[in-house]
């Protein structure tokens, strides 16, 4: 009864007029009148706050907040105030007329992935307008959104103090002010800090990852970032100096299997979809809006070997920059990772030739180690090779 009449009250506290939906005497596009009325009943007391949030922005704002409350989770309709929503709003439309590559994507681009104040289930921090006036001045030369990105990745790391720790990170899912405040996060903390920098200086980047990846080792999250003409990916805190569309994962990524939910990739979006984002910290969550991106991801398969630097069986991680040859001809050269970095992102090789290789490890001490190995052939080895103390 009370629900019904809370309902009703929130439909007559709407104006409809001759020229259809109006709020706070800003005229609301025809194609967001249902979704608007929806989400205002499922605000409940918090409706009216909604509301006022259409008096505190402009009108060329209006198709902005309309697409962002239509769409909201009940989580966000209940509890957001119109403050907070107001200056979301207000400051993604200023990066939008502030950064050249803003004013030139498509409107579905900008409402879907620049908008939005959250890509999945984190904690509701007021980051927009901080974000904008810390990281407006690393990207103002940039020419191209996909170049503004690549140099967040680079430099905002060090500006927000935070580092990847798969054990000292408080929980997967930090919002950007938790992930500063522990100084660590996960990779999906980190890829909510890099969406949210990119969102604040016009660039459309959502949040894409696995469940679990084919070879089961584990779930994986990362950064799709529109570099003007596609969708690329980046990992969080993987700066890559070869571009974006390179990371350690992409050959996992080429495996993935597009029909089982287990093991597909999916990309969050924040219009209503048919398919939710499975987050692997609560599988009970099913407001995250998803699609299922596998296809542009699972193309060439790639086998490697992988090879990680250990000080010894059981021990630690070590970071050291390695060359690999066979038959006295360097084939690959590159850097093993530490306990610092995720525990799949391991130095890889491809690799057909199962006779004797040599890998050559140069140490921090002007040392170089010698350590051989045999591959087996088989798909995806994993070989561990070690540091000893007498070394």
């Amino acid at each position: 009864m009370y629900k019904s009449f809370s309902i009703f009250l929130t439909f007559l506290l709407i104006s409809f007029t001759a020229n259809g939906l109006e709020l706070s005497g800003k005229k609301i596009p025809e194609i967001y009148t249902s979704g608007l009325t929806e989400a205002f009943s499922k605000a409940g007391d918090n409706a009216k706050e909604l509301r006022l949030t259409f008096g505190k922005i402009k009108d060329e704002e209006v198709s902005g907040l309309a697409f962002l409350i239509s769409h909201m989770p009940e989580r966000d309709l209940t509890s957001l105030s119109s403050n907070y929503l107001a200056e979301n709003i207000r400051y993604a439309y200023l990066a939008r007329t502030t950064f050249p590559w803003s004013k030139e994507i498509k409107e579905e681009l900008f409402l879907n992935d620049v908008i939005p104040y959250a890509s999945i289930n984190e904690r509701r921090d007021q980051w927009r307008k901080d974000f904008f006036k810390r990281f407006s001045p690393l990207v103002k030369e940039c020419k191209t959104p996909g170049e503004a990105a690549q140099i967040l990745n680079k430099e905002m790391w060090s500006m927000v103090g935070v580092s990847y720790h798969a054990i000292k990170r408080p929980k997967p899912d930090q919002s950007p002010y938790e992930s500063i405040k522990a100084k660590y996060a996960s990779c999906s903390g980190l890829s909510i800090l890099l969406i949210n920098a990119c969102r604040s200086v016009g660039i459309p980047a959502r949040f894409a990852g696995t469940p679990m990846w084919s070879n089961n080792r584990g779930n994986h999250s990362w950064v799709e970032v529109w570099d003007g003409k596609s969708w690329q990916f980046t990992g969080a805190c993987e700066y890559n100096p070869a571009g974006l569309g390179k990371a350690w994962f992409a050959g996992n990524a080429a495996k993935a299997i597009k029909d089982n939910p287990k093991h597909a990739i999916y990309a969050s979006s924040w219009e209503k979809a048919t398919t939710h984002f499975p987050l692997v910290w609560d599988f009970s969550i099913r407001y995250v809006n998803a699609i299922n991106v596998t296809e542009r991801y699972s193309g060439k398969k790639i086998n490697r070997v992988f090879i990680d630097i250990l000080t010894r069986p059981g021990g630690k991680r070590v970071a050291a920059n390695v060359e690999v040859f066979h038959e006295g001809r360097k084939i690959a050269a590159g850097k093993t990772r530490d306990s610092n970095n995720d525990t799949n992102d391991i130095f890889s090789i491809k690799l057909n030739n199962t006779t004797e290789h040599q890998i050559r490890i140069a140490t921090g001490e002007n040392k170089v180690l010698i350590r051989k190995f045999y591959p087996s052939g088989k798909v995806d080895e994993r070989i561990e090779l070690f540091i000893e103390k007498d070394d």
